[in-house]
């Protein structure tokens, strides 16, 4: 059976730290404690004589750790050097930090690493990959990095341009592929005894790494690429961690207990320090027998909730859309429907009786039937972030005053943008109802899901749609809007046929004509 050295790597909440450690060794396993030594004295002591008599607990020497060093890189090997030694019927060790909590039962994470037997590092190729979103890439190999960019921002640089100018390049390790990942990593004994081996016959791979910048998403990573064979190595994390565009990472509280229990993740990160009854339900699952539940995939959920927000509001104010409006001239039928076959039906149906022309869901949906916009009609992120330029645009191009749009309900950002301009805006709410298959169906085609769901993902992702759906119709009604109708599944032809009439501007007569043909299926 898997037993498991945890690295813990910490700087503060000494008490905390107590408390995590006594939850880890309860289970028989041994944690190996690096606490950064920019971090005082009195807190290690403090952490020193709490844990004097667990002999599953060890100390690593302390060095000063800064963000984005080899000193981080130095911690971490200084823990697991101690860990190695001390513990030697440890089978893995796993990077931890106080942050970090478990979300599964100790028994699933001896029986899944048992069951595995490979080694789990997130690995990219450095040059090949996107793993780097912005910053330095290749400067952060190639020129040496003697100070913190964070510290010392002005010198970091201005070492960084002198290097540039003067063709300071230096070469790669030989031999080695650059790879790039997350730092929280699980490996096992074996892999960790040639990585020691290799790093005391390569004394230039270690000098080498010592002044690249952030090492810790580089060292490990190339290592154990180049000593462990492909087939035995998973890139990916065990840890469950999500960021946002901006680089912050997602901390969780005590409402998210049900939710971390049913990632496909051993551990989380982070956890908020103020969060006790979080931690204290995941220290009870730690402990407890029961079987691991494996629901919706976490970070597409976290993307989807936060993409509901202003994602976009990190972007400037383009030149072209101050002061840009759609016109007050220009006619703006917005028709509201989760059910995107069916909003894009009832909008045709819509046009075609009023002579005008439908887009469907052109700020929801990749592929939609523009006309040629100067490349604009190909990106959906484009047109949502220019959505009143791209609208005027579209009036002009198409020589029209009025136009039928789509819209999920979930886009209300958008409505209440178009709701403070001066066009004439009228709202068509199309409510239908959902049964499960449609609802997981809805997910794929988001991207919330893979194709392959198992009954316990649909029911936890369902359970979110349909309170997302009741928080946007409450949303939807508390906005104000003047002109907001409602078109329901359940209602007969005569009501809808009402709100058809003052949403076209029609007579009820033809209004309840083209309500009797529509279909919500």
């Amino acid at each position: 059976m898997a037993k498991i050295c945890f690295l813990l790597l910490c700087h503060k909440n000494p008490e905390l730290i107590v408390e995590q450690a006594e939850m880890l060794t309860d289970s028989g396993d041994y944690v190996s404690i690096h606490f950064d030594a920019r971090a005082s004295l009195a807190d290690f002591t403090t952490i020193k004589d709490a844990l004097k008599d667990n002999n599953h607990v060890c100390f690593a020497n302390r060095v000063k750790c800064g963000w984005g060093e080899w000193s981080l890189v130095q911690g971490t090997l200084n823990a697991l050097r101690k860990g190695f030694e001390t513990f030697t019927d440890a089978t893995h060790f796993y990077m931890l930090s106080g942050d970090c909590m478990p979300i599964k039962p100790v028994t699933h994470m001896h029986q899944f690493l048992d069951d595995s037997g490979k080694d789990y590092i997130e690995h990219h190729d450095y040059f090949e990959s996107d793993w780097i979103k912005v910053g330095l890439k290749e400067e952060r190999l190639i020129y040496r990095h003697w100070f913190n960019e964070r510290a010392r921002k002005p010198v970091f640089y201005a070492s960084v341009k002198v290097q540039k100018a003067l063709g300071l390049q230096r070469a790669l390790p030989e031999g080695l592929q650059i790879m790039i990942g997350s730092q929280w990593w699980c490996l096992r004994r074996s892999t960790i005894s040639k990585l020691l081996k290799f790093i005391g016959k390569r004394p230039d791979v270690v000098r080498f790494f010592k002044t690249t910048w952030i090492p810790d998403e580089t060292f490990f990573q190339t290592l154990v690429m180049h000593l462990i064979a492909g087939n035995e190595v998973e890139s990916r994390t065990l840890t469950f961690l999500s960021f946002s565009d901006y680089g912050l990472p997602t901390v969780f509280y005590e409402d998210h207990l049900e939710f971390l229990l049913s990632q496909d993740f051993l551990f989380a990160r982070k956890i908020s320090p103020h969060a006790a009854g979080l931690k204290k339900s995941l220290s009870e699952e730690f402990l407890s027998d029961r079987p691991a539940h494996i629901g919706p995939d976490g970070r597409r959920l976290i993307t989807y909730l936060n993409e509901r927000g202003r994602t976009g509001h990190r972007y400037g104010e383009r030149f072209w859309e101050r002061g840009g409006r759609i016109g007050r001239q220009n006619s703006l039928q917005i028709v509201l429907c989760k059910k995107w076959h069916v909003g894009k039906d009832i909008a045709d149906s819509i046009a075609k009786a009023g002579n005008i022309q439908s887009l469907g869901y052109i700020f929801d949906e990749s592929g939609v039937n523009l006309p040629d916009l100067g490349q604009l009609e190909h990106s959906r992120i484009k047109r949502n972030r220019h959505r009143r330029a791209f609208l005027k645009l579209l009036y002009e191009r198409l020589e029209t005053d009025s136009l039928v749009i789509c819209m999920d309900p979930g886009n209300l950002e958008t409505l209440a943008d178009f709701a403070g301009d001066r066009c004439e805006m009228r709202v068509l709410d199309v409510q239908c109802s959902f049964d499960d298959g449609y609802l997981v169906g809805h997910a794929q085609r988001i991207g919330l899901a893979d194709s392959n769901v198992s009954p316990e993902m649909g029911g936890s992702l369902t359970t979110a749609l349909r309170g997302n759906i009741r928080t946007d119709q409450e949303t939807l009604h508390e906005m104000g809007l003047p002109a907001l109708y409602t078109l329901g599944e359940t209602a007969d032809a005569e009501t809808n046929g009402v709100a058809l009439a003052y949403f076209m501007k029609i007579s009820t007569r033809r209004a309840e004509e083209i309500a009797q043909s529509l279909s919500f299926d």
